[in-house]
């Protein structure tokens, strides 16, 4: 059993995400998207789906990104 780095749960069927050269440990979806889904940084929402990045940044939509001065950002429909 191994212990999720959110929570603490020490659980049977916990599991490993392997990102950008390192190890995190959860025991359940929730917590892993708490600890790494990135954050649009307009409305603070945490992105779950696809963003957009636009110059180093993400955001959770092309609104959002517009908001903050990029241009020339579209959704993907």
């Amino acid at each position: 059993m191994a212990r999720c780095e959110v929570c603490g749960n020490d659980y049977g069927m916990s599991f490993e995400v392997h990102a950008q050269g390192a190890v995190h440990v959860f025991d359940c979806f929730s917590c892993a998207i708490h600890r790494m889904a990135p954050i649009c940084e307009h409305c603070r929402v945490q992105i779950i789906g696809q963003g957009v990045e636009a110059d180093g940044h993400w955001y959770c939509g092309a609104h959002c990104a517009r908001a903050e001065g990029k241009a020339g950002i579209v959704d993907k429909v």
